[in-house]
């Protein structure tokens, strides 16, 4: 299969010949031969490269979840790279004085918490208000392009893991996730997606025949990847998620849980696609350092099988009932449970506290078959 950057370096290219091109891209903007498009536009003799955009983890991806990315010069090229993880998450005129034309070469992991699909609303905002044509080289959903799964953000829950109406697991690619933020979410710019050719709806990355490059340090795997969506959640409570450990997102934990206890109450609830094992662990940083954790790692039985998001909702549920003066959401800076930005709702914490988050999972439905018929027109493969 070829991806969108092969398409444009083997033809579309000539299409921005003599424009001045920005390029919004970090370590996954890589060709099948792992080179960079950053790279590859630079010593390109008829792509007129000027400047280099970063969304959050910075342009090398060596910087943490929430940390702030400064602008700077790059080493290699020379050239400005303008943070958008930072002071400004929208570019500014002045970040594309330069610039006619900007591209878009970031992989996505296919969660709606996962920033860099709002980095590109708020490029496409600016374009639109600048001037500026939008181009979108097309990756895959590495978690595939079938399974939708979650709610849809509301409006008084929209925050940078969550800036649009979109569910939990949105079953899209960043270029038909741009092709609807065009057409139903007002981002009208000028806009080009160059669509991949070869990928199938029903593929997960390591199908790809691709090299995976994590797009952040916790990234892993296609494990870790498929159970986000739901085991994300966990950053919203005293859990510890794994950061800091070799298993992101697939251990969870804290010093107050019984592995052995939690794996049993959660395999007992027999959920499609998934076990439990009874593990301990110490995060090297974040939640918990230091700190022996009792926990569970999630083992992905099936991957067809599991809804990703009722794995991590159930599995919160199970220990608030087991723990319930241990376990608790936690409030941000600005008196914010940062559970509910993430769920993209204020209802699901207390249900949860009550052991009633299943009638959250059934009022999902209705949701997706909604969202399904507004994806429908804006999907580029079959």
């Amino acid at each position: 299969m070829k991806i969108g950057l092969d398409i444009f370096l083997e033809k579309e290219y000539l299409n921005f010949k003599g424009k001045r091109i920005g390029l919004v891209t970090n370590m996954t903007g890589v060709n099948h031969s792992l080179v960079p498009s950053i790279d590859l536009f630079f010593n390109h003799p008829d792509i007129h490269l000027t400047s280099l955009y970063s969304p959050e983890h910075g342009l090398r991806g060596d910087m943490k979840e929430g940390e702030e990315v400064e602008s700077y010069t790059d080493p290699y090229t020379h050239l400005p790279v303008y943070s958008l993880y930072g002071k400004h998450k929208k570019p500014t005129k002045k970040m594309l004085d330069q610039v006619d034309v900007i591209v878009f070469d970031l992989q996505d992991i296919g969660s709606r918490y996962y920033t860099f699909i709002y980095t590109m609303a708020y490029v496409m905002e600016a374009s639109e208000k600048y001037g500026k044509h939008f181009v979108v080289l097309d990756r895959p959903n590495p978690i595939s392009g079938i399974n939708m799964e979650g709610n849809l953000v509301e409006s008084d829950a929209r925050s940078f893991v969550g800036l649009l109406p979109i569910p939990n697991r949105h079953g899209m690619t960043v270029g038909e996730l741009a092709q609807m933020y065009k057409s139903e979410f007002g981002y009208n710019c000028q806009l080009t997606v160059i669509p991949m050719d070869g990928w199938k709806r029903d593929m997960y990355y390591d199908e790809t025949g691709l090299f995976w490059v994590p797009p952040s340090p916790n990234v892993t795997n296609i494990d870790m990847n498929t159970l986000y969506t739901g085991t994300c959640l966990i950053e919203g409570t005293n859990l510890s998620e794994g950061r800091g450990t070799t298993k992101p997102f697939e251990v969870v934990g804290a010093p107050f849980i019984d592995g052995h206890e939690l794996a049993k109450k959660f395999n007992g609830r027999q959920l499609p696609g998934v076990l439990a094992r009874p593990t301990s662990f110490i995060p090297s940083y974040q939640k918990h350092k230091d700190e022996i954790c009792g926990g569970v790692q999630l083992h992905v039985v099936n991957r067809h099988d599991l809804n990703s998001l009722q794995i991590g909702i159930l599995l919160l549920e199970t220990i608030a009932n087991l723990h319930q003066k241990d376990f608790k959401f936690i409030v941000n800076e600005n008196d914010k449970y940062f559970f509910d930005l993430l769920a993209g709702t204020k209802i699901l914490r207390n249900l949860i506290l009550n052991g009633n988050s299943k009638e959250f999972l059934l009022t999902c439905k209705d949701q997706l078959d909604s969202f399904s018929q507004l994806r429908e027109p804006y999907l580029l493969y079959r």
